[in-house]
């Protein structure tokens, strides 16, 4: 009996120790939202994806940790005038309490906590999307509504009907906007990252582009109206009206027309 188990026991002292298996738990979440109304994703570790979807909005949220209990990063669901924020609320350290809020206000720190919440949402057609996390991606592909993405380390990817505004610091921003008139300024931001930008054949707008280590390229008959060179570019798009900014520090800027 001594020899049966001294066997394996033996073979298991040669093989590497195993990491433990993650922890995972999910949160599901669907509601009506009318045209025009904004689906909100507040996170902090992990991606935000959204995609096209029909009827009701759909929010899944998958919850990955090594250390951490999952369990201890609730997610909130916040009706607004707006429309509904749904969070990632991490435990509060007693100093600062995390809160879930709509927009700028709230917020929210993981103070070493190591659960990664990973957000897809199925966005139907006219509802606006607001993405937000720090470290991960924002990927809104095919939507019709407005997109708002933002993020700290990481790229991000939209393509909508409507329009866009992006910021990123450590990633490249990639946006195929669909609306060519807009009513306030769409701003396109990044430091370490390139920017590529399509928009309509037929838009009209004042564009301020500029990078510190990239060039900047344009498929648009620009009228420069300001600082004009290889880094920096002031000028107009057709009859120009609405603004445009978009700004690197370490990447190339890239205006592309649709087709």
């Amino acid at each position: 009996m001594r020899l049966a188990t001294l066997g394996p026991l033996v073979i298991a002292a040669a093989l590497p120790l195993a990491r433990p298996a993650a922890a995972q738990g999910e949160f599901h979440w669907k509601g009506q939202l009318a045209a025009g109304k904004t689906i909100e994703i507040k996170g902090v570790n992990g991606d935000v994806s959204a995609v096209a979807g029909s009827g009701e909005v759909e929010v899944t949220a998958v919850k990955h940790a090594r250390n951490s209990d999952p369990d201890e990063v609730k997610i909130e669901v916040v009706p607004s005038e707006e429309g509904v924020t749904i969070c990632a609320v991490y435990p509060s350290d007693g100093r600062r309490e995390n809160t879930c809020e709509a927009g700028d206000h709230g917020h929210m720190n993981t103070h070493d906590n190591d659960v990664r919440v990973n957000f897809t949402v199925r966005v139907p057609a006219g509802v606006r999307f607001a993405g937000h996390t720090v470290n991960g991606e924002v990927d809104a592909a095919n939507l019709s509504g407005d997109v708002e993405a933002h993020t700290v380390n990481g790229s991000i990817r939209v393509s909508t009907s409507g329009s866009a505004e992006a910021s990123t610091v450590n990633g490249s921003i990639t946006a195929s906007v669909g609306r060519a008139q807009w009513t306030d300024a769409l701003e396109f931001h990044t430091v370490n990252g390139g920017i590529t930008l399509e928009l309509p054949a037929n838009v009209s707008t004042e564009v301020r582009a500029s990078t510190v280590n990239g060039n900047i390229e344009t498929d648009f008959p620009l009228t420069v109206t300001g600082r004009l060179g290889p880094r920096r570019v002031t000028g107009t798009i057709g009859s120009g009206g609405r603004r445009l900014a978009l700004e690197t520090v370490n990447g190339s800027i890239r205006l592309r027309k649709s087709t």
